[in-house]
């Protein structure tokens, strides 16, 4: 497959079972055209020519985000986005060529499970984020709220009153859904501040506790929101600053990759062997959308991949756990 200038558009029309071709054209793309990428490969000894299957492309490890400048060709960033970190902390910049490529991907990827975002009021919970600014998550949901048409959708910093107000006046609107979007923590103490009956609402959760609480287990984390918020599910979105693509729950712990996304599992101790179903290691993600930057990401979070394409998310990987080509990173 050839990778033209208009691929961005071009990617929503590619055929699923073509999704090995489009990833090796675009893994050669990325090799020859991004000088950090290239000189990682350089430095495996890897001559990229001379790869002929997605089971050895290389991943690169996400901590270069942290250090060195990832593009594919030369080009001006119209944005940047920069990951969350804990005190004292370096995070991860990913420079954004097309900022509304970002914005139209992330409602696809969305409207893939759940349909039109203009079907829901969107209210949003997520003052860590806000907080210090440069949040893909931030600009992904501003889009969302815009695109909504409902003038109900919102942020809320800390304003709980007034967004329980607010999901009260939405239930009025019975066109749309109500979807409550929140940090981990943040829903958490809404749960526990208000003991809301949000039954009728959707509820998502993202971001972690950012070390205002005790870490939970996701189990944990949805037995307690579905008892605080009177709710049967509760819904997860997975994606990080360093992706364009979101992997989704329908409503329990596994999560399902969008169509131009897929998740594979490391070893832990050797990043080149691949494990297969129901074994646990790190988590590599293909992020087709990722065109100007670097599609093949290793990530420090670790999960298992299931037999149904699924995955899940263990947490993060412990640092003594990571091995091998990470320490190159060095």
């Amino acid at each position: 497959m050839e990778i033209t200038k208009s691929f961005s558009s071009d990617l929503y029309t590619l055929n699923e079972a073509d999704f090995e071709d489009i990833a090796l054209a675009v893994f050669r793309l990325q090799a020859k055209n991004n000088a950090i990428y290239a000189a990682w490969l350089n430095g495996l000894g890897i001559d990229w020519m001379r790869v002929q299957a997605v089971a050895d492309i290389p991943f690169l490890p996400i901590s270069f985000f942290k250090s060195q400048v990832i593009k594919s060709g030369e080009w001006t960033e119209s944005t940047l986005f920069k990951s969350s970190t804990t005190t004292g902390g370096v995070p991860g910049v990913h420079y954004v060529k097309d900022l509304q490529f970002y914005l139209y991907h992330s409602q696809k990827c969305f409207e893939s499970f759940f349909g039109l975002v203009s079907n829901y009021h969107f209210l949003a919970l997520l003052p860590s984020y806000l907080e210090r600014g440069e949040s893909s998550l931030i600009a992904m949901i501003d889009y969302f709220i815009k695109k909504s048409g409902s003038e109900l959708s919102g942020f809320y910093l800390t304003n709980t009153d007034k967004l329980m107000r607010d999901i009260a006046l939405a239930r009025k609107d019975k066109s749309k859904k109500i979807i409550l979007w929140g940090v981990t923590y943040a829903l958490l103490d809404l749960a526990e501040g208000h003991t809301p009956d949000l039954s009728d609402c959707l509820v998502f959760e993202t971001g972690g506790m950012k070390g205002r609480r005790k870490e939970m287990t996701r189990p944990e984390l949805h037995e307690a929101l579905k008892k605080g918020f009177g709710v049967e599910k509760i819904y997860s979105e997975y994606g990080m600053t360093e992706l364009f693509s979101q992997a989704y729950t329908r409503g329990g712990e596994t999560f399902y990759c969008s169509p131009w996304m897929r998740v594979f599992i490391r070893e832990t101790g050797d990043p080149f062997v691949r494990l297969g179903s129901n074994k646990p290691g790190g988590i590599n993600v293909i992020d087709l959308a990722n065109i100007d930057t670097i599609s093949f990401i290793e990530t420090e979070d670790a999960g298992r991949l299931l037999a149904d394409g699924g995955f899940e998310v263990h947490g993060r990987l412990d640092n003594t756990d990571i091995r091998g080509c990470n320490l190159m990173v060095e």
